[in-house]
């Protein structure tokens, strides 16, 4: 599936529940699912700075592929980070590049974290992107 595929399938998911609370639930159960990192990736170099919580983010290029594994040492955030590992794990380096973020607005998750949740999503998000644009040079060399 495309990256606006999956975004759009979430935004279908999230139209489905009728308030937050079930909502919030769908993203716990979410974090259940989380492809975890390895404990070896566990490191400094991949842990997130900006979020409330702890989060590590890795990733590595398999035929032009990137793949993120994640962990979170919070429920919610383990959550968050699932839904986006979903929209942006096994794409190319240069549509995860290309994609915009307008589902997270349209599902109105931003709005309905705690700022620093909030500040954490951007930076889980920001990390993606780098880290695309890191493998795209790889590709590109």
């Amino acid at each position: 599936m495309t990256i606006k595929e999956i975004q759009e399938e979430i935004i279908d998911e999230f139209a489905m529940f009728d308030d937050w609370m079930e909502r919030y639930e769908y993203i716990i159960e979410l974090g259940k699912s989380l492809s975890i990192i390895d404990e070896k990736n566990k490191l400094d170099e991949n842990l997130i700075k900006g979020c409330q919580s702890k989060v590590w983010l890795f990733s590595e290029l398999d035929n032009d592929i990137i793949k993120f594994s994640a962990d979170s040492d919070a429920i919610l955030t383990r959550g968050i980070v699932a839904l986006l590992l979903r929209v942006y794990s096994s794409q190319k380096p240069k549509d995860i590049l290309t994609a915009n973020t307008d589902f997270i607005d349209e599902i109105g998750l931003k709005e309905h974290l705690s700022p620093t949740r909030a500040n954490g999503l951007v930076s889980m998000i920001k990390h993606i992107k780098m880290y695309a644009i890191a493998q795209q040079t790889k590709i590109s060399n």
